[in-house]
């Protein structure tokens, strides 16, 4: 495929037309009854989540992002009756880390999107009261900022989990029921601080993980999925603020990828974090210590630095700081002209037309997305978040059939 400049990209270019009849409003009763697309070097086969065991290629290193989706939609109501709806972005005070605004007590100040905010004047507040001892304070401090308090000696982590509910896309046109509270979550799900589920791993059973620890090197990483994964590109690519979401990496993760087995990344997620982590070897070797990687930075290096020399850069960094974990940011973009770095299959659900997603997937397999696409709509796959599965492996990809 012809390598893009962003100034030359346009959301037109990554759209299709999406029937709402074939966006899965509800998840199927077995995870694993998915159905699966494998696009395999440009051929197709359809088949069933249940076989993935026997399509992965041999000896793959498996990368998972075990981030867990937090109960994020919160709702008042006033005493006219109004309900105002609240959704968690990002925290804010008294610290942005995820892990540590989890733990909060007593208050805490959130970045977030505000349902019916023409009726919620700034520094008013509304009470959310989860029962007679205990209650949530919740105090507008600014056009898109939110402060709570609670009594309760309990974390943030807590008080939310008995205050909110399971913050179901925006496309799934109904409210959550309990059934989604265990299915809008992976099983294998740990550190808490998603506003949205990396869907690629709902399809993933016990059973099927059990299996694939004794076939293939296994590894999780973490990034906190945020609600900017939904956001359709209304202007231009140049112009679309890329969403910005923490990611955490074990020091274990880069030794084995060191080993240099081929990559299978587990969902958008897992690749956006795998491919920043190469990016933030190349500031560190640049001589940049911040693991910050900017939505245009892998197109403004010209550096020709092997996978292995980057991530060497990380683990010596790491060394050097007796550190075992790294955190950082990404708002990386990949678009079709990038050059991927460290991921060499994908497994991930069907994406939104016209969104950073399907610009994703169109890096990744060139011109053969339109294909893959036209056949899940003709073979009646189920789209979006709770809908079907497909594992993708490019036609340049060195992984052994």
């Amino acid at each position: 495929m012809n390598k893009l400049n962003i100034e030359d990209i346009h959301p037109s270019q990554f759209h299709y037309d999406l029937p709402k009849e074939m966006i899965a409003d509800e998840p199927l009763s077995d995870r694993s009854a998915s159905r699966l697309l494998h696009y395999h070097r440009g051929d197709i086969e359809h088949t069933t989540f249940k076989d993935i065991t026997q399509l992965l290629p041999v000896d793959a290193h498996l990368i998972f992002n075990d981030t867990r989706v937090i109960p994020a939609r919160l709702v008042a109501q006033k005493s006219s009756g109004a309900h105002i709806e609240i959704f968690l972005l990002e925290p804010i005070s008294p610290s942005s880390v995820m892990e540590e605004a989890m733990l909060t007590k007593e208050h805490a100040v959130w970045s977030c999107m505000i349902g019916n905010a023409k009726k919620w004047k700034l520094q008013t507040s509304l009470t959310i009261y989860i029962s007679q001892d205990k209650s949530l304070l919740l105090k507008r401090v600014g056009d898109a900022e939110v402060s709570f308090t609670w009594s309760s000696d309990e974390p943030f982590s807590s008080m939310i989990e008995a205050a909110g509910n399971v913050p179901l896309p925006p496309y799934i046109n109904r409210q959550p029921t309990d059934l989604d509270i265990p299915r809008y979550q992976t099983v294998y799900s740990q550190v808490k601080g998603a506003v949205a589920a990396p869907t690629a791993g709902l399809h993933f059973t016990d059973e099927i993980m059990r299996t694939l620890h004794k076939q293939h090197q296994i590894d999780y990483l973490t990034l906190h999925v945020s609600a900017g994964t939904f956001q359709p590109i209304k202007t231009s690519a140049s112009n679309h603020p890329m969403h910005r979401e923490e990611v955490l990496i074990a020091k274990t993760l880069i030794e084995n990828l060191l080993k240099d087995k081929p990559v299978i990344a587990i969902g958008t997620t897992s690749m956006r974090t795998l491919e920043s982590l190469y990016w933030y070897g190349v500031k560190l070797i640049q001589g940049q210590d911040v693991f910050e990687i900017e939505k245009m930075y892998p197109y403004q290096h010209e550096e020709h630095i092997d996978k292995q020399t980057a991530l060497s850069a990380v683990l010596t960094y790491m060394e050097k700081n007796s550190l075992n974990q790294i955190r950082g940011y990404t708002e990386i973009f990949i678009f079709p002209g990038y050059e991927f770095k460290i991921c060499q299959g994908l497994i991930t659900n069907f994406h939104l037309p016209g969104t950073t997603l399907m610009m994703l997937v169109a890096a990744f397999i060139g011109a053969d997305w339109e294909s893959v696409y036209s056949q899940a709509l003709s073979q009646n796959y189920r789209f979006l978040s709770y809908g079907d599965s497909s594992l993708l492996i490019p036609k340049n990809s060195t992984l052994a059939s």
